[in-house]
């Protein structure tokens, strides 16, 4: 699953506009056109095709800090955008997406629950840890595609 992969699925579940899209993509600090957002979030199995737009690291990890400004607005005395990370894209998307949204453990346990992914609370929070930590495991895209699957039938259901 790739950057634009993750977008689309997020877009669907959180049932965002185009318009909201580009506001999230401003707040994370990154300028992009509506034209240009139809590009990104167009699915294709070609690279080069003149209608599709790859999303970098920085650009998705830009959405999701934007996500989390969006939904809870911004937080005074904080810096604009906090620091990108190297870890792997789907344990980000469980972190920023847990807080955008204010979920707790129980709640990320339910969304993947409707998604049919029974995981444990030990589980979940390797998934959750800083990289690094002893207990830290990356998110494998099963999980990620599964936890963007609740959320959908969360929000859209």
């Amino acid at each position: 699953m790739d950057h634009n992969d993750r977008l689309i699925r997020l877009r669907y579940a959180l049932d965002l506009k185009n318009s909201e899209v580009e506001d999230i993509f401003s707040y994370g600090g990154v300028e992009i056109s509506r034209p240009d957002i139809s590009k990104l979030l167009t699915k294709t199995d070609e690279e080069d095709d003149e209608n599709y737009i790859p999303c970098s690291s920085h650009m998705y990890q830009s959405f999701l800090n934007g996500l989390i400004v969006f939904k809870r607005g911004k937080q005074e005395g904080q810096p604009d955008q906090p620091p990108m990370t190297q870890e792997h894209p789907n344990n980000i998307l469980l972190k920023k997406v847990k807080i955008a949204l204010s979920l707790t453990t129980d709640d990320i346990i339910e969304v993947l629950d409707l998604a049919g992914v029974t995981i444990t609370k030990g589980e979940l929070g390797a998934l959750l840890r800083k990289e690094g930590h002893k207990n830290y495991k990356e998110c494998g895209d099963r999980y990620a595609r599964n936890f963007l699957k609740g959320l959908a039938i969360k929000y859209r259901g």
